[in-house]
């Protein structure tokens, strides 16, 4: 397999990406197919359509320290050396499938990745955004929800994604005291009563409290919603 670079300088044509990829080929068939460091290194070959597999699996790693007891004394040290990313990629990767896992986990399930596409399957640059866009204080719900739709349905590319979340900071930056507070008021209340919604469930399905205290938190969630409308 050859995958080249582009055109180098005097019209000689550029194979690091050849040469990598047949490094990871000669680990490989060292390794049993069926082993953890076998299928990072394929994942490693296929990154582009399996960056999620490979960050799940580099969690694992990077989670129980495996790389230790493949000879590599630091993480970084592993992911340099056995598969040829660098470090910002690494935790990048790290972080985005840790993002996914724990904000967005209908993703990972096998019926999504396995009904998706190659080319509709967001790339971790896309993934890096949307957690930024998560974390970012100022954004609200339907900001974030407006920016995920357009990551996982619309399959924006991750450029555009980022120029508008710059736009939309900018946007809400700009705004009166007055509209900031109340944008950043009306946001907050909307995430209070969907959480207090969710565990009123709970508690519910599971009888964890009297049905006393349980109507008082159905009326403080129509209360809520009346603030709301």
């Amino acid at each position: 397999m050859v995958v080249y670079r582009g055109i180098g300088k005097g019209g000689v044509m550029e194979t690091t990406r050849t040469k990598s990829l047949r490094t990871i080929e000669e680990k490989m068939h060292a390794l049993p197919p069926d082993s953890l460091r076998y299928q990072i290194l394929e994942s490693t070959k296929q990154f582009k359509t399996s960056w999620v597999r490979l960050g799940q699996s580099l969690y694992a790693v990077w989670k129980d320290k495996l790389y230790k007891g493949w000879g590599f004394s630091t993480f970084d040290t592993y992911t340099a050396k056995e598969i040829g990313i660098r470090t910002p990629t690494a935790m990048k990767l790290l972080r985005s499938y840790y993002f996914l896992e724990k904000e967005e986990s209908v993703y990972l399930k096998e019926e999504y990745t396995e009904s998706a596409q190659a080319k509709s399957v967001p790339s971790l640059e896309a993934i890096d955004v949307l957690r930024r866009a998560k974390n970012k204080k100022g954004l609200d719900t339907q900001d974030y929800d407006k920016i995920k739709k357009e990551i996982f349905q619309d399959g924006k590319d991750a450029a555009l994604v980022r120029k508008d979340l710059t736009a939309l900071i900018r946007q809400q930056e700009e705004l009166a005291p007055e509209e900031a507070y109340e944008k950043k008021r009306l946001g907050t209340v909307r995430r209070f009563l969907g959480t207090l919604k969710s565990l009123k469930k709970e508690i519910e399905v599971s009888k964890l409290l009297p049905a006393p205290i349980i109507r008082d938190a159905a009326a403080l969630i129509k209360k809520l919603e009346e603030e709301l409308s």
